[in-house]
């Protein structure tokens, strides 16, 4: 993707939505992980956060996700799959 596809994207309100879905759908996993998880008080944090706030957590994660390898090769066009990636690998960076 250019910089300014890029940056349409970073702000596309189609894709937040996307991305909103994953977010909570990783906050779920979280939720149900393990206490002995590495990291798991941060990532109990970030999911309950998910939870109360997910169209500003959404917001928070989309610029990031954009920059994702997987995104930059498929764009909007991404499957679920694979933006389901993306933001879990992009939330793990952010924790």
């Amino acid at each position: 993707m250019t910089y300014e596809e890029s940056n349409a994207l970073m702000t596309d309100l189609t894709f937040r939505g996307r991305v909103k879905v994953a977010c909570l759908k990783y906050a779920d996993s979280i939720m149900n992980e393990p206490s002995s998880t590495t990291a798991h008080n941060s990532r109990l944090r970030w999911a309950s956060q998910t939870y109360q706030q997910p169209d500003m957590v959404a917001t928070t994660t989309q610029p990031p996700t954009v920059m994702d390898a997987a995104v930059q090769a498929d764009g909007a066009n991404i499957t679920d799959t694979a933006l389901q990636g993306s933001v879990e690998a992009v939330v793990n960076k952010m924790i």
